[in-house]
């Protein structure tokens, strides 16, 4: 890995790689992975030789201070291997290539009708406190709100520092539990909503042709005043794309609405279809990773019930791990790192193992 390091650090300055993006940005990601690796390696070799020179002079040392030092060194390195050990192994572990995109998070009212609706606006919310507490922007590309609130389906972008790699793990079927806001007889109704994180697709890695795209524009709703009515700032894209993976022939239709800026929008609606097809052709790597591994901790797969929120009780219970908290307002307020914590320990002890770690 040392000398991979020295031969990828030569080859990010050469000019003939540069001029290659699709080469230089996966050569810039792997001098990153390995910069971390060798920073590790680093430590671990002081940590080593710290120990054995201080175990020469507890040795050969005649002066009583110099001997109470070196035992302090000792005890220092000795406890410090281990730790640095572990960390080396966790960084060894084969990393999803994904993990440091962007992400395209999307929330949609699943079974219980407005109450479905009402949650997958209270997910939203949550999701936007998260996205805060770690200073990502979280964008809104396009919403359908629901008769009495919340939303039946809304679309965002998140960008950031590894976003995808973080918010992969919200992939799958909430599920919540509680008296409506419509229920009259105050009994407690099961309801649920989807979520779907997709990693943010580069430009190079879909090929588009973007001569076939049908563009159409129209007037966005909703507040705005007088810009809203007159211009057509929305845009509707439609585009024939042929599966890799089935063969078959779907027509993607993407809508736009985000900003009164139309070019932007249609800068947006693109990235939008290069993350939907980039999945979609991508969805067959899911899989066999899905297959290969004995839990289904951050596959992606949106048919899974991963999350149950029971009001009530003030409790939620991630059914992957059995991870249980009974602080549901907190959580519901964007605290949920400790349970995505929870999850990529799960995950990287698969890993671990299957890399004979």
């Amino acid at each position: 890995m040392k000398s991979r390091f020295e031969e990828v650090s030569l080859l990010v300055t050469d000019p003939g790689v540069i001029a290659d993006q699709q080469r230089y940005v996966k050569l810039t990601r792997e001098y990153r992975e390995l910069e971390n690796i060798l920073h590790a390696r680093k430590e671990y070799v002081e940590a080593l030789s710290g120990r054995d020179e201080a175990r020469e002079l507890m040795q050969t040392e005649n002066d009583p201070e110099m001997k109470e030092m070196a035992r302090e060194q000792l005890q220092e390195c000795e406890a410090k291997i281990p730790v640095i050990e572990e960390k080396i192994k966790m960084l060894l572990i084969p990393k999803d290539p994904e993990d440091a995109k962007n992400a395209v998070l999307e929330i949609r009212g699943g079974t219980g009708g407005d109450e479905a609706a009402l949650f997958a606006g209270d997910l939203f919310k949550m999701y936007q406190r998260f996205c805060e507490s770690k200073g990502w922007t979280l964008s809104v590309q396009s919403c359908n709100e629901g008769a009495v609130g919340g939303f039946k389906e809304i679309i965002c972008m998140v960008t950031g520092d590894s976003v995808y790699g973080t918010l992969k793990y919200e992939s799958g079927v909430h599920r919540v539990q509680r008296v409506p806001v419509t229920e009259t007889q105050g009994r407690v109704h099961t309801s649920a909503a989807t979520v779907a994180v997709l990693p943010e697709a580069d430009e190079f890695e879909v090929h588009i042709n973007e001569g076939e795209i049908k563009w159409d524009t129209f007037r966005s709703s909703g507040a705005g005043g007088q810009n809203v009515n007159k211009v057509e700032s929305g845009v509707r894209l439609r585009y024939m794309w042929k599966n890799p993976n089935t063969g078959v022939v779907d027509e993607i239709l993407i809508e736009c609405t985000e900003t009164r800026d139309q070019p932007k929008n249609k800068e947006r609606a693109l990235s939008r279809l290069r993350s939907y097809i980039y999945d979609k052709e991508h969805q067959k790597y899911v899989d066999d990773i899905a297959n290969r591994r004995k839990t289904l901790v951050s596959t992606g797969d949106r048919s899974a019930k991963i999350r149950t929120y029971n009001f009530p009780q003030g409790r939620v219970t991630d059914h992957r791990i059995n991870y249980t908290i009974y602080n549901l307002p907190a959580f519901m307020n964007g605290d949920i790192q400790d349970c995505i914590d929870h999850l990529i320990v799960a995950e990287n002890a698969e890993r671990m193992k299957e890399s004979e770690l």
